[in-house]
């Protein structure tokens, strides 16, 4: 057994300890490992994405021995942190202020954090005298060689990996995946290399699809959507493209820096289009011992110019198929956990309507935390509870009621630029009991809607707490 398989085994005796009141401390490590292509694409926004991760600083309103470290490459404004220490408890903010911190990283450069702090010993030596001998967890937003040095650096086990499992959550592995947990996928080829493979792989899906028409090429080692290229397989008049045909098509159309990528390896799959079409998310953790948890479920509003980008979310899923959800989140998270998969694990769905009902099919695995992931951790920590994946409903502890919440992952703009987080507060409901009026902010319903799409008509009640979130740096609770 190797040092950092020893190191995990005491993993599960810390994650017991966040349920205590022992005095104890999570490094929260937002690094972002994407293809070097994405990172430089992104660097300028590495700094926002990673303080987004401030909202786990929000564990701090019901674990009162938690230190809350997160790691960031550029220093949040104290005005922020304030409005997260009053979120988290209104009534003592300065008392959470001080258990709510940041390490710094000052490199902007297109990596991810855990990558710039392990060229800063002295940093991962202030860390380690900050952890004080206390219990420590790693909280990642995804695990690579990388985090897991940072976890042997600092003598802390991750809540997460093995790294060897990372290349799984890859497009071509995911799909084979999917298959061996009997998870339906689109129809496709997996290992794709070239124009003229994926050429090859739509002639090949004509067997089964005779009347396909557009297909997504999805890169294997890709994420936000950025990595998947839409074509179609006809021309104007709708007659189908030979294979040869296709492959000048691929190679004129294609960017050419997708080609480039392609050569790694990518995935072809059926396009799902109807009148009715959704896009619904299961997420799941992995506990050690194997135990498997289904956390939530989610409708994924997405947009940008391929319609294929996470812009926010609708929390729970639609109830029409929301446990069917996740019941094939949790069989992909089984498959995993056989493998000896930890932490975090989101399945990506699209969900169509024909004349007998609705159908799933899985279309992308993440072993990682993901856009939903901020939304659901404030939910989390503000109104502690467990997700009824039978009733499709988050349930409070203190009084069993439910919950809901819309969230963007978009919301800004010019004339945003400047502005201080306002003082949290919370509006009145009618018919609602002071036990729940904490967790009451005012509702705001933004279905999940796709090209000629009709989202499901699911609302909660009436009468119950409603949660409206954004995970950006300066979320507005309201």
């Amino acid at each position: 057994m190797g040092a950092y398989e020893r190191l995990q085994e005491g993993l599960g005796g810390r994650l017991e300890v966040q349920c205590s009141t022992m005095e104890h401390v999570v490094v929260v490590l937002p690094s972002h490992t994407m293809p070097p292509r994405l990172l430089l694409h992104n660097a300028s926004q590495l700094p926002a994405l990673e303080h987004r991760a401030l909202l786990d600083g929000l564990q701090v309103a019901h674990s009162t021995g938690v230190e809350v470290i997160v790691v960031t490459s550029a220093t949040p404004p104290e005005a922020v942190l304030t409005y997260y220490a009053r979120l988290a408890c209104p009534n003592s903010p300065e008392q959470a202020r001080r258990r709510i911190s940041c390490m710094v990283v000052p490199d902007d450069g297109a990596r991810g954090i855990a990558a710039k702090l392990l060229d800063r010993p002295d940093l991962l030596t202030v860390l380690r005298e900050r952890i004080a001998g206390r219990p420590a967890v790693i909280e990642p937003w995804n695990v690579t060689p990388d985090e897991v040095a940072v976890a042997l650096a600092l003598d802390t086990p991750i809540n997460g990996g093995p790294s060897e499992l990372w290349p799984l959550g890859f497009k071509s592995a995911s799909r084979r995946l999917f298959r061996q947990a009997e998870v339906p996928v689109p129809v496709g080829v997996e290992e794709v290399h070239d124009s003229a493979e994926v050429a090859a792989a739509i002639t090949a899906m004509r067997h089964d699809r005779p009347l396909l028409d557009r297909v997504v090429v999805k890169l294997d080692n890709s994420g936000a959507g950025e990595g998947n290229w839409v074509t179609t397989t006809r021309d104007e008049p709708g007659r189908e493209l030979t294979t040869v045909e296709l492959t000048a098509h691929i190679e004129t159309h294609a960017p050419a820096w997708f080609l480039t990528d392609l050569a790694a390896g990518g995935v072809v799959e059926e396009l799902v289009t109807g009148q009715d079409l959704t896009s619904p998310s299961g997420q799941a953790e992995i506990r050690p011992g194997g135990q498997v948890v289904v956390l939530a479920t989610h409708e994924q509003v997405l947009g940008g110019a391929s319609g294929q980008v996470f812009t926010g979310s609708r929390f729970p899923a639609d109830s029409a198929y929301a446990a069917a959800l996740a019941q094939h989140t949790a069989a992909v998270a089984h498959r995993l956990a056989d493998q000896g998969a930890l932490g975090w694990v989101t399945v990506d769905f699209v969900a169509h309507r024909d004349t007998h009902g609705w159908e799933l099919v899985a279309v992308d695995l993440n072993l990682r935390k993901g856009g939903t992931t901020h939304s659901y951790a404030a939910l989390r920590h503000l109104v502690p509870g467990s997700y009824d994946a039978t009733r499709q409903r988050w349930v409070a502890d203190t009084d069993g009621s439910p919950r809901y919440y819309h969230s963007s992952d978009a919301a800004g703009g010019p004339g945003w630029i400047g502005m201080d987080p306002p003082t949290p507060s919370v509006r009145s409901l009618p018919a609602v009991s002071p036990s729940r009026a904490p967790v009451a902010p005012v509702w705001s319903c933004t279905c999940s809607r796709r090209s000629g799409a009709t989202a499901p008509s699911a609302s909660p009640p009436s009468d119950v707490p409603r949660l409206k979130l954004t995970s950006c740096s300066t979320p507005s609770l309201r």
